[in-house]
């Protein structure tokens, strides 16, 4: 199957999704040697979840069924840029290649701005609009402290 192939199911997923009403205009589709490992598409609105963006969906699907949290011999083909935590999240799985259709300035015109996260990221979190804060507790270090010990973690 070629690239084509690939990101023309990642359009269509898109496409049919959202008429169908499950969720936004977004497609996603993981693929390893050639083969279709899965697939995903936007059910925020479906699923209440303003994580399930279609690359979260697909990451998440890809994950389960290969049994890794790992996908560095896999490429995605998502039809539009990956916002911000699905860029993340492409990263944290350390998928080999992504390619998408349409581009992050395109989403914008649709409706879909993630510029302003964009603009947000830079910033110190005091300064942000949904400023943070750091909190002190006296136990939250011992978790670090702890995992730079144990012998037997997994490190991701």
């Amino acid at each position: 199957m070629t690239d084509d192939i690939h990101m023309g199911r990642a359009a269509k997923l898109a496409l049919e999704m959202m008429r169908s009403n499950k969720g936004g205009p977004f497609g996603a589709v993981i693929v390893r040697n050639g083969e279709v490992i899965a697939e995903g598409w936007n059910e925020v609105t479906s699923s209440n979840d303003p994580t399930a963006h279609a690359e979260i969906v697909a990451i998440r699907a890809a994950c389960k069924r290969l049994g890794t949290w790992v996908l560095t011999d896999c490429d995605i083909y998502t039809s539009c840029e990956p916002c911000p935590m699905c860029l993340g999240a492409i990263y944290w799985a350390r998928l080999r290649r992504m390619y998408y259709a349409n581009t992050r300035e395109e989403a914008a015109a649709a409706g879909f701005d993630d510029a302003f996260i964009y603009d947000e990221i830079p910033l110190k979190p005091e300064a942000r609009k949904i400023p943070g804060a750091k909190l002190s507790h006296p136990d939250m270090q011992r978790a670090f402290e702890e995992w730079i010990k144990k012998p037997d973690k997994i490190r991701y």
